[in-house]
């Protein structure tokens, strides 16, 4: 195993401890909770600092081991759509952290589209859960679970992440190499 592989490998158990304790931050109240969404913000430092592979593995299995662990998230629905909401987060970060150029609005682009698109798929896994159940997951529910309930929790991320990240671009600390 490479030293970079290491060092992925180490920050990415960090990043999913992380995942697993945030969350206690609101005190397991589901509804602060779901509008702060604390599991989201190592997920998403994850695919900047580690890159996709490991945005994308500790975002899927962040929610599933927590819902084991705490019993919160639910399961099923709620655990296992964030997993591939998560999933998409990590490693959308990470690709388009990769490929663009560094600095702060770029963090930004990068940061809301994973954003988007996570909640994207979200809705797509949460509709695909609802039908196997046979209940529904209507457009009124995603909208309300993706952007209105959540809006506290996305200003929150457009707020930290960034900083955070470009420190780390500062302090040479990210891409993670030999």
């Amino acid at each position: 195993m490479t030293r970079s592989t290491t060092k992925r490998l180490t920050l990415s158990a960090m990043f999913l401890a992380l995942g697993l304790l945030l969350p206690f931050l609101t005190g397991q109240i589901q509804t602060i909770g779901s509008m702060l969404s604390p599991m989201h913000i190592p997920v998403l430092l994850c695919g900047f600092v580690c890159g996709w592979p490991w945005g994308l593995a500790v975002g899927f299995i962040t929610p599933l081991l927590r819902s084991l662990l705490f019993g919160m998230p639910p399961m099923v629905p709620i655990a296992l759509a964030m997993a591939f909401e998560l999933a998409a987060y990590g490693a959308i970060a990470g690709i388009l952290y990769e490929r663009l150029p560094k600095g702060l609005p770029y963090v930004y682009l990068a940061l809301v589209v994973s954003m988007l698109l996570g909640r994207a798929v979200w809705g797509i896994a949460s509709y695909i859960i609802f039908s196997l159940q046979r209940g529904a997951f209507t457009l009124p529910m995603f909208l309300a679970g993706a952007f209105t309930k959540a809006w506290p929790g996305i200003i929150l991320h457009l707020v930290i992440i960034p900083p955070i990240v470009v420190a780390l671009e500062k302090g040479k600390l990210i891409p993670v190499t030999d």
